[in-house]
């Protein structure tokens, strides 16, 4: 018993030590994932040469890819919730190494839907968000800086892997680069392998519950056959208390800013380039425009995760947050007034460096929302409302254009998206605010002006006596004088 106390003590967020191993295995799982899925991009023009394809039916790998990577997150929490995060990243680093290593193969384009676009996009999923919740167990002090660190392996990993898989392709053609895309992917069961599963801190009572019972079990004996399969089946199925964080009126709103945000924030990373190509901006200068745009990424995933660790703004994460989702929603608003390189480069900064801090913040802020011990469950839910959006809004920006015949209203479209979903959030924030007044003013009022009133009233009730008192005995001898002089 006392070693499962010093173990379960051992299990406290550490806020460092092997916590920055963690760190460094979900940087290299976000490398692996979402960096990849960015890359697959690059294989468009083969695929099409090879194929015989046009762009819009290359374009569904990679729509598949990213969509089929948050659908399928819930799944990834559900594993990581009822084994463990090592199991589910592990898992996810298999699924996704073969889904490329069979694209390699690949016949038709048809199958590079199903093993790329599908098989590789659940291994994702699986990966994903158990690596990023495993996060939030080791850091409580530093945890919006870890995030920031961790998210970051996405704009990092593309601005490496874009030109290594280029020349991938070039020595070795596509099938090629797929291989070594594949065994590079498999590096995820590694970093599956290193994630150290701890509880939060907030489920060590639950734990010692837990324990307790177990040990009466043991002293009593196995459950009955009966038993065992009810917790069987409710060990593979959903449970409402793992998900009981979905009927907090707070994370609903959440979830309503989050479909707008996904809506909007894809759209700039696609048609940025193409809009700067319409304005007369050289293929050079457009290209650059994108590197800017992810190297200043990076800047914002740490740099705010760092700013918002810090004590002055800790208690604010959900405002800072909001502020920069709606400085990209702006930013994206002024786009079409920005028509040569020298204007467009500062809105690259200021964009990149936005979608770095929201992108750090959204663990953080789901976090401070429903609690740590619900964090794995939340960010499968976050990242499923993601994947619709990601899906429609593309094709919906390009329909734009075609309408219109100018981009004014697809990048209108994107920043009036990501400015109501800072509304909807800030809004919540003001609700939160509300709720916690309400009960500190019942507190006051329960402690300090009952007594006062108390006593107020009881002195009051004294002096009326009193007068009462005095005007009786006034009034009696008064009749007795008149009685003596009646006599007399």
């Amino acid at each position: 018993m006392v070693a499962g106390k010093q173990q379960r003590g051992s299990e406290a967020p550490l806020d460092g030590g092997w916590g920055w191993v963690i760190v460094g295995c979900c940087f290299m799982v976000t490398v692996c994932t979402r960096a990849v899925t960015r890359c697959v991009s690059i294989f468009f023009v083969e695929f099409q040469a090879h194929f015989g394809a046009d762009y819009a039916a290359t374009a569904w790998v990679h729509s598949l890819v990213d969509c089929t990577t948050m659908l399928c997150a819930p799944v990834g929490s559900l594993i990581g919730n009822r084994w463990s995060c090592r199991v589910a990243v592990m898992l996810g680093g298999l699924l996704s190494s073969c889904g490329l290593l069979l694209s390699s193969f690949s016949s038709r384009l048809e199958f590079l839907y199903l093993s790329m676009g599908v098989l590789t996009g659940v291994g994702f999923a699986l990966c994903y968000t158990p690596a990023i919740a495993v996060v939030g167990c080791y850091f409580r002090q530093r945890k919006a800086l870890a995030y920031g660190i961790a998210m970051s392996g996405s704009g990092i990993g593309t601005f490496v892997l874009a030109p290594v898989v280029q020349l991938l392709i070039e020595l070795y053609s596509w099938r090629g680069a797929l291989l070594v895309l594949s065994a590079f992917v498999a590096n995820l069961c590694v970093c599956g392998a290193l994630l150290r599963p701890i509880k939060p801190q907030e489920d060590e009572e639950q734990a010692e519950g837990g324990e307790k019972e177990s040990a009466g079990e043991e002293r009593l004996g196995s459950p009955a056959p009966q038993l065992q399969r009810r917790w069987f089946f409710s060990s593979c199925f959903l449970s409402s208390k793992e998900y009981h964080f979905l009927l907090l009126p707070d994370f609903l709103g959440m979830a309503v800013s989050f479909l707008f945000l996904a809506t909007g924030c894809s759209l700039p990373f696609i048609y940025l380039v193409p809009y700067a190509l319409s304005v007369g901006v050289c293929h050079q200068h457009a290209a650059f425009l994108m590197s800017i745009l992810g190297v200043i990424s990076i800047v914002g995933n740490i740099t705010f995760g760092w700013l918002t660790d810090r004590r002055c703004l800790k208690p604010y994460r959900l405002a800072c947050y909001v502020f920069s989702v709606a400085m990209e929603g702006l930013c994206c608003l002024f786009v079409p007034l920005l028509q040569s390189f020298p204007l467009l480069l500062p809105f690259a900064i200021l964009y990149g460096y936005f979608d770095g801090a929201y992108v750090a913040l959204i663990p953080v802020v789901t976090s401070d929302l429903v609690g740590p011990q619900y964090l794995s469950s939340a960010l499968g839910v976050v990242y499923f409302l993601h994947a619709i959006p990601y899906l429609v809004s593309p094709p919906i920006g390009g329909w734009l254009v075609d309408v219109t015949g100018s981009y004014m209203a697809t990048f209108s479209l994107s920043g009036a998206a990501m400015v109501l979903s800072s509304i909807i959030l800030s809004i919540v924030g003001w609700i939160r605010r509300c709720q916690r007044r309400v009960p500190a003013i019942a507190e006051n009022t329960k402690h300090q002006p009952l007594p006062t009133l108390a006593s107020d009233q009881s002195d009051h009730l004294m002096a009326v006596n009193i007068v009462a008192s005095k005007e009786t005995t006034n009034l009696i001898h008064g009749q007795q004088r008149r009685l003596e002089a009646v006599t007399s």
